[in-house]
């Protein structure tokens, strides 16, 4: 069985971080160990929540804790999310250092979180460079969207080709394995949007109509499924290919529900059992 610990904040009231990733990994048959670095009612982007932010010290004692019971060997991916502070990526490179002493074979799947192309660089200053410097290359799968990409590579992505160029500076830094999310060429059809994924020698490339809504939490979804089935499998393809289909599905059913949080629960079945309805063209 795969098992992954995923270390991402928490919300009461809604999905977005471990409260996003966590059921739908469990749908899938994954065994996941849930690290929380915040305990908040609701996301930030409400502009009001209450909840405490987890001291970096408190969650890396969780984390040993879990080492102390020589549970390690059995991990196969560390999953990691918004880091609200360089503390907490510390702990986070810590903690994938100490699963890969116990396991070699074992993977970092990172989603880098900084902004999106509309809202620009939304975190602490001081995390683009805690991620271009120290986190991108510890990390062996990156789920940046091309605005991040973009950011952490100093390039500009737009067309598939300068996008592809700037995943393939990110993959010179480090990681193996690079999903863009929120791919949006110039040349697309209109009303569509693409997700790129890059591993080995492939290049995958997907389109779907672009529904017109912001879904918090949808990006942890997206890395959380994407990891697993990759894991999974180890086609690049085919993970794309399960995970758009069940974001999709899941957007879809969120925006036809008139709610603002992702509809996750009600879309579990498409989550477990993906459609697979958009096919991915190879372009390298």
């Amino acid at each position: 069985m795969t098992t992954i610990v995923s270390i991402q904040s928490a919300v009461a009231y809604g999905h977005v971080g471990n409260s996003a990733a966590v059921f739908p990994l469990q749908r899938l048959g994954v065994e996941v160990w849930p690290v929380y670095t915040v305990n908040f009612s609701n996301h930030t982007g409400y502009g009001a929540w209450r909840g405490p932010l987890i001291p970096a010290d408190d969650v890396r004692e969780v984390i040993t804790g879990m080492e102390e019971r020589e549970a390690f060997g059995e991990v196969d991916a560390v999953l990691s999310g918004y880091q609200g502070g360089t503390q907490i990526g510390d702990v986070i490179l810590d903690a994938v250092a100490r699963v890969k002493a116990a396991n070699p074979s074992a993977i970092y799947a990172c989603d880098p979180v900084m902004g999106n192309a509309k809202s620009g660089c939304f975190v602490h200053p001081d995390i683009p460079i805690l991620l271009r410097e120290k986190v991108v290359p510890a990390a062996d799968v990156i789920t940046p969207n091309q605005f991040e990409l973009g950011f952490l590579t100093g390039t500009e992505p737009e067309s598939l080709e300068s996008t592809l160029a700037a995943v393939d500076a990110a993959r010179a830094m480090g990681p193996s394995t690079v999903l863009v999310t929120s791919v949006l060429r110039p040349d697309r059809p209109e009303g569509t949007i693409e997700m790129l994924a890059v591993h080995g020698d492939e290049a995958w490339i997907v389109q779907t109509p672009h529904l017109p809504m912001k879904a918090n939490g949808s990006g942890d979804v997206t890395a959380a499924l994407f990891t697993a089935h990759l894991l999974d499998s180890g086609r690049p393809d085919e993970a794309l290919a399960k995970t758009v289909s069940s974001v999709y599905a899941l957007l879809k059913r969120t925006l036809e529900s008139g709610r603002r949080e992702l509809q996750l629960v009600q879309s579990q079945e498409e989550i477990a059992h993906p459609a697979c309805e958009f096919t991915p063209t190879r372009v390298r």
